[in-house]
C-alpha cells in the first residue's frame, strides 16, 4: 500500500502539541520524550497507541521532534514494550479521560452484543461496527468505557 505524504495542514491539525500536551512532555528527556510526545498525538488522533514505529509517518515524527527539540532518530533508541512505556501510556490516557477496558468493560460489551445485535447479525463486520459504536457512545454519555 502505498502511503500518501501527509501536508502541512494535516500535521498542524494533528501532530501540533498543544499547552496541556507540552505539559506533560515537559517531564521528559531524550528519546522518552520525543516517544511520549509521537504516542500521545498519535493517541488523540486514532485512539490507540501505535502498535510499531512502521505506522509512524516519518514527517509527523520529524514535525513533533522539531516541537519538543529532539532529533527524530532519537525515536530509534525509544523502548516500544515494558512497564515504562505501560506507565507512559496511562499518563496519556488519565488527561484524556480514557483507561485500559477492565474485565468488567469486556463482559458487559459481549452482553449487550449478545442480547441486541449477535441474535439478528452474523456478518463479523457488522457485529465489531455496532462493538465500537456502543464504546463510543458509553464514553460520550458517561465518560471512561
Amino acid at each position: 500500500m502505498v502511503r500518501i505524504p501527509l501536508d502541512l495542514d494535516e500535521l498542524v491539525k494533528h501532530r501540533t502539541l498543544i499547552k496541556d500536551e507540552q505539559e506533560l512532555v515537559s517531564g521528559k528527556r531524550g528519546a522518552t520524550r520525543l516517544g511520549f510526545a509521537v504516542w500521545l498525538k498519535f493517541y488523540t488522533q486514532h485512539g490507540r497507541f501505535p502498535r510499531s514505529r512502521a505506522e509512524l509517518a516519518g514527517e509527523a515524527v520529524e514535525f513533533v521532534a522539531r516541537q519538543v527539540q529532539v532529533s527524530a532518530s532519537e525515536l530509534g533508541s525509544c523502548e516500544w514494550t515494558g512497564r515504562a512505556v505501560e506507565y507512559h501510556r496511562a499518563q496519556i490516557r488519565g488527561p484524556l479521560g480514557f483507561r485500559e477496558c477492565s474485565v468488567a468493560d469486556v463482559e458487559k460489551l459481549t452482553a449487550y452484543l449478545a442480547e441486541h445485535v449477535a441474535c439478528k447479525e452474523r456478518r463479523a463486520e457488522q457485529v465489531r461496527g455496532e462493538l465500537l459504536s456502543r464504546g463510543e457512545h458509553r464514553a460520550a454519555r458517561s465518560g471512561p468505557v
